[in-house]
C-alpha cells in the first residue's frame, strides 16, 4: 500500500503539470511557426515589388528609350493571412562599389501584428523617387508602379494608389 501512495504523490503533480505544460507549449510553437510564415509571405512580396521596381527602372534606362510614362499594375496580394501591409520606400546615394548609385529601400509592414521585411534593390544614378508618392498600401484596389523618363535622362519612380 506505501508503494501506490508514494507513486500517487509522484504522478499526481507530474499529470497536472503535464496539463497545463502541453497546451502552453504547443500554442507556443504554433505563433512561432504562424509568425514564420507570415515573415516569409510577406519577404517574398517585399522581393517581389523590388524586382519589379528594377525591372522597370533597367527597362526605361537606356538612351534608344524616347521620354515618356509607364506604369505597371503591381500583382501581389492585397492581403496577407488577412493582414494589410504597407510599403515605404527610401532611397539612398552609394559611394560603393559604383560611385552615384543610389540603392533604394523598400520595407514592408504588416498591420495588426509586429512583422515586417525589407528588400533592397540597386539603381542607376538617375533614379529618382517621388517622396510625394513613396507609400504603398496592398489593400488599394488601384497600386500601381509608376515610372516617367524625362529629356535629361532623369527616371522618376513612385507608387500610385
Amino acid at each position: 500500500m506505501a508503494h501506490v501512495t508514494i507513486e500517487y504523490v509522484i504522478m499526481i503533480p507530474l499529470l497536472i503539470l503535464q496539463i497545463f505544460l502541453f497546451p502552453f507549449a504547443a500554442s507556443w510553437i504554433m505563433n512561432v511557426w504562424v509568425d514564420s510564415r507570415r515573415t516569409l509571405a510577406l519577404q517574398e512580396t517585399a522581393s517581389h515589388l523590388g524586382s519589379s521596381i528594377q525591372q522597370i527602372y533597367f527597362s526605361l534606362n537606356h538612351t534608344t528609350i524616347p521620354e515618356g510614362t509607364v506604369t505597371n499594375k503591381l500583382d501581389v496580394p492585397p492581403f496577407i493571412e488577412g493582414y494589410a501591409y504597407r510599403g515605404t520606400v527610401i532611397l539612398k546615394t552609394i559611394s560603393d562599389p559604383v560611385p552615384g548609385s543610389k540603392v533604394l529601400e523598400l520595407t514592408l509592414v504588416l498591420r495588426g501584428v509586429d512583422i515586417s521585411a525589407t528588400a533592397t534593390v540597386t539603381l542607376g544614378d538617375n533614379a529618382e523617387w517621388s517622396e510625394e508618392y513613396s507609400t504603398f498600401m496592398s489593400n488599394s484596389t488601384s497600386a500601381y508602379l509608376q515610372a516617367t523618363k524625362y529629356g535629361n535622362e532623369m527616371i522618376q519612380l513612385s507608387f500610385l494608389s
